[in-house]
């Protein structure tokens, strides 16, 4: 059996990342054969198949092009042809099994998968986001509202409400490139699909995939990198993006409000840090935190808050608190529910409801008993349900059955 896998990045850029390594270093500690396929950067790390990446590409950077550059970049934006055919050699030359895809939009698009379907290559593909539903990835609108308009099929939505960062022309792309797709069928020819979360499942087969084609396979954490921690500290911590998304102004008012005055830390950047600083000065902001650092952040804290306003996935954020044993306070919404169990590994409240948040953190704050008790539930509910080897072992057990044994 050999693997190839893809996937935009081929450094930590983010969470879809780590899963995308942790699932590698798996394989190749098993001995079995994988074939690296992404896109060149200054800070990936080393694969001896990198001689076939594709360049960079950059959507980010505004750039100040011809119009002709401009509309060649959009065209490899939905069909990158060089991705396909740097692709193509190296099918050519390592003959995979298996693709198992995971962020490729945008850079090596899905056009490489009518290209493996070519070569007789099962494809996998792992489902980090809401794309295949929105295409701007998040499912909220302008106003940070919960939004599911297009509903995978009705993409103009996206270029009406200017989705993209309300630019004009960013949100036509992108509906121009979700039509392209549906269209092109791309992903109607890949295989199976993973979820990490049921939330994310049911969603997609509501709107856009067949239920024998979508599998639940949980994030994984390595449990012996992080150990269960019984300090206590007295603080709440938050550690994240700071961003309108991920709830943290419903946090800091319910901080604000809170007559328990437990101190609360805000780990993290974003775009409304400094909004969020000057409205909330009594918070603790300890900016962008990574390794050791953060862990002893974590690992010193009462209890972890998660107050997410959109629909979070299966997110490392809970399972990081959980590993190191400490109760995480969560909205519903999501795949959030699906990891906290209210009253039993942390407390639950309703999306945005600054006064249940408030109820919810005066309990654990005024209780370290219970903090303790919550704790060690939530490390045990990690070790049976999101443990890495058990992820890998699942995921190892699929690739089998795809490829029929071989």
């Amino acid at each position: 059996m050999k693997i190839l896998l893809a996937n935009k990045f081929f450094f930590l850029n983010g969470g879809s990342e780590t899963v995308f390594f942790q699932e590698r270093d798996y394989l190749l500690n098993q001995g079995i054969p994988v074939i690296d396929f992404a896109m060149n950067h200054p800070n990936n790390f080393t694969s001896k198949y990198s001689d076939s990446f594709i360049a960079t590409v950059d959507y980010q950077t505004d750039k100040k092009n011809s119009v002709w550059s401009s509309m060649a970049e959009a065209m490899a934006f939905v069909h990158n042809r060089d991705a396909s055919k740097s692709l193509e050699q190296l099918i050519q030359k390592e003959k995979p099994n298996i693709a198992h895809l995971h962020n490729i939009y945008h850079q090596i698009t899905p056009a490489i998968i009518p290209l493996l379907k070519k070569h007789g290559i099962k494809v996998i593909m792992t489902l980090h986001d809401y794309k295949l539903l929105c295409p701007s990835y998040s499912m909220i609108d302008n106003d940070g509202i919960i939004c599911d308009k297009c509903s995978g099929k009705s993409f103009w939505h996206s270029a009406v409400n200017k989705c993209q960062s309300g630019a004009g022309f960013k949100s036509l792309l992108l509906a121009i490139e979700g039509y392209w797709h549906k269209w092109a069928r791309s992903y109607d020819m890949v295989d199976l699909f993973l979820s990490p979360s049921t939330f994310l499942a049911e969603l997609m087969v509501k709107y856009r995939i067949d239920q024998e084609k979508i599998l639940v396979l949980h994030n994984g954490i390595d449990t012996n990198k992080f150990s269960h921690s019984e300090e206590d500290a007295g603080y709440a911590v938050y550690f994240g993006r700071i961003s309108r998304e991920k709830g943290v102004q419903t946090l800091l008012k319910a901080h604000q409000s809170s007559k328990t005055k437990l101190p609360l830390k805000i780990v993290g950047t974003g775009p409304l840090l400094h909004e969020m600083q000057e409205k909330y000065p009594q918070a603790e902001y300890t900016g962008y935190k990574i390794g050791d650092e953060l862990y002893k952040l974590i690992s010193e804290s009462s209890f972890v808050v998660v107050p997410s306003e959109w629909y979070e996935n299966c997110s490392m954020v809970v399972l990081e608190a959980m590993a190191m044993g400490k109760p995480v306070i969560g909205s519903k919404t999501g795949g959030i529910p699906e990891q906290v169990e209210d009253g039993k590994t942390g407390f639950l409240f309703e999306m945005g409801n600054v006064e249940e948040l408030v109820a919810k953190m005066s309990l654990l704050a005024g209780n370290a008993q219970l903090r303790r008790k919550m704790g060690k539930a939530a490390r045990k509910k990690l070790e049976l349900d999101y443990s890495l080897n058990a992820h890998c072992r699942k995921l190892f057990s699929i690739y089998e059955d795809l490829s029929g044994g071989g």
